[in-house]
């Protein structure tokens, strides 16, 4: 026992006390700064899906604006082109008339043989004219018409008499009956090399004339009708 009657005292003892009395501290410097590494996951893992969904919901509605554009353009396409089969209507050419009668008397002076419609069917067109004179053996005159219809109706004209003539004029042909004209009989020939195109042919007199067209023959019988 002390002087004093008192027990003695151990300073080591009650600082022991007073720190078991103080809230836990850890490293980082301050009470419960310690982070649970569950929790920190699952907060990762919620900011990721949140991303996500923003990004998705960017994506989806890019996606809906370029489907939008496709259909406005589709759209616009259609009536367009409705509009284009509509109003669209195909260019007539005019066809060049020419003046053929002069020459068909200046012909008639050095190859008596030669004809010419007389008159021209109504509504047809004369669109080219030649004839080559007595000094170019052999003698030739043509006549290219266009019927009211738009189609081709020729003369061809020659002082040949061969078949050579017949397959320079007409290529290959095959016999088709015959017309008979004012008449007159005429051969009718299919030809094989030109797509629809007839003809009919008269030789006779040193002379053969060729009427020939994708007219048919009703037209050709007419041109021919008129030659004088």
């Amino acid at each position: 026992m002390s002087p004093t009657g008192h027990e003695p005292t151990h300073p080591e003892a009650g600082a022991e006390e007073n720190a078991s009395q103080q809230p836990a501290v850890d490293a980082a410097g301050g009470p419960g700064a310690r982070i649970d590494p569950v929790a920190r996951e699952r907060a990762r893992a919620r900011a990721e899906a949140m991303a996500y969904r923003e990004q998705d919901r960017a994506n989806r509605t890019k996606a809906r604006t370029l489907t939008n554009m496709f259909w406005a353009l589709l759209a616009t396409f259609v009536v367009v082109a409705f509009l284009m089969i509509v109003t669209w209507r195909p260019k007539e050419e005019k066809v060049r008339a020419v003046e053929y009668t002069a020459q068909l008397a200046d012909a008639r002076k050095a190859a008596p043989w030669i004809r010419g419609p007389e008159p021209m069917p109504e509504g047809w067109t004369a669109t080219n004219v030649e004839f080559r004179a007595p000094q170019q053996r052999p003698i030739t005159w043509h006549l290219g018409t266009v019927t009211n219809e738009k189609k081709y109706v020729g003369l061809e004209q020659s002082n040949q008499t061969s078949r050579a003539y017949q397959n320079e004029e007409l290529g290959k042909t095959e016999d088709d009956g015959t017309s008979t004209v004012r008449g007159v009989v005429w051969q009718r020939k299919t030809l094989l090399e030109r797509k629809n195109e007839n003809a009919l042919v008269l030789v006779g007199s040193g002379v053969t004339t060729i009427v020939v067209g994708n007219a048919g023959y009703p037209a050709l019988e007419t041109f021919a009708a008129t030659l004088r």
